[in-house]
């Protein structure tokens, strides 16, 4: 892998809207694009294909997977509360109750 001594430059087109989005995702996944965008070329030129499947016809989520993603929206608004932990064993305690 190249080092950061060995870095270029690079410059491409993008939606804004797309570029905003993104931004905010990967920021919340702790990082940023220049970062995002180094972890997929390099893990495409790992694997030497795209990193995912592109598909036309992506499946229809579970309603499961849709309660699920609606409760840990609510959380987030703080319209739903729930016990955090900031340790793991009092997590697993509470866990095999």
């Amino acid at each position: 892998m190249a080092s950061m001594t060995d870095a270029i430059n690079m410059s491409f087109r993008v939606d804004k809207n797309l570029k905003t989005q993104a931004d905010e995702l990967f920021k919340s996944l702790g990082m940023n694009t220049s970062v995002a965008l180094n972890m997929f070329l390099t893990q495409s030129v790992r694997e030497q294909a795209l990193p995912f499947t592109p598909n036309m016809n992506a499946p229809k989520p579970s309603r499961e997977l849709m309660e699920s993603l609606e409760e840990a929206e609510r959380i987030a608004r703080g319209e739903l509360k729930i016990k955090g932990y900031h340790n793991m064993n009092t997590f697993i305690e509470d866990m095999l109750e």
